[in-house]
């Protein structure tokens, strides 16, 4: 079979995207696209996206080639999204190893508060916030350490977010892994899309919660959880 070599010049951005849409996948701003990208391709990356920030320097009208201040901003912009704030996109699941629940364990378990950080999608301003993860296992429930909990989140709100779908996506992430009998996850974030810009209302927060199994149908248990989360605010 005869395969024609990609293009040298196409850049990596359009490489990657053309390999999603040929398995007929999302690549929303907070999906994970790290199974289409190939070793050595998120330098690559990291070098394409560092040339169209300095194309966006010089629309804001900035002399980043003179202004000792911003003369390698485009770098650390760039390497800030892909490699930090933007990482869980490009880079796989955390490693989690999973126990049996030997002692058949089925009392409610609770984590937090995780400290996690994101950014919205409508303008990419910080969303920096604090969750609680409630489980309540049962006998055949796989048991993770308690530090998997804050890397799971890590990996998922390392992405553009709006709030309410990103507690969604680590409660499907978490249930995935575990199989408990219920899950509630609640997170209080403050967005810097509302303190920053817009209304600059810097004292405003959000909550929001998901409830999952025994903690939607049993209403004294999720009390419970909400009464053993620690005064937020």
């Amino acid at each position: 079979m005869n395969s024609a070599p990609p293009e040298e010049g196409t850049p990596v951005s359009v490489k990657i995207r053309e390999r999603i849409q040929a398995a007929r996948k999302r690549f929303h701003a907070n999906d994970n696209i790290a199974d289409f990208i190939e070793p050595g391709e998120l330098e690559l990356l990291l070098d394409e996206v560092e040339d169209k920030m300095k194309g966006v320097l010089g629309s804001l009208v900035i002399d980043a080639e003179h202004d000792h201040n911003t003369d390698n901003t485009a770098r650390r912009v760039a390497k800030m999204y892909l490699k930090e704030v933007f990482q869980g996109r490009y880079v796989k699941a955390p490693e989690i190893t999973e126990f049996p629940n030997a002692e058949h364990l089925n009392e409610l378990m609770i984590v937090g508060p995780i400290t996690v950080r994101s950014a919205c999608s409508h303008h990419f301003c910080p969303i920096m916030g604090k969750i609680w993860i409630g489980v309540l296992p049962n006998e055949h429930t796989n048991v993770i350490g308690l530090s998997k909990y804050a890397r799971l989140a890590e990996w998922v709100m390392g992405r553009p977010q709006i709030q309410e779908e990103a507690v969604v996506q680590l409660a499907d992430l978490i249930q995935q892994k575990t199989q408990p009998d219920g899950l509630a996850i609640v997170m209080e974030a403050s967005h810097f899309c509302m303190g920053w810009r817009g209304v600059k209302d810097v004292d405003s927060k959000m909550i929001n919660s998901v409830m999952r199994g025994s903690f939607l149908k049993d209403a004294n248990l999720r009390r419970e959880f909400l009464s053993l989360i620690p005064q937020k605010g």
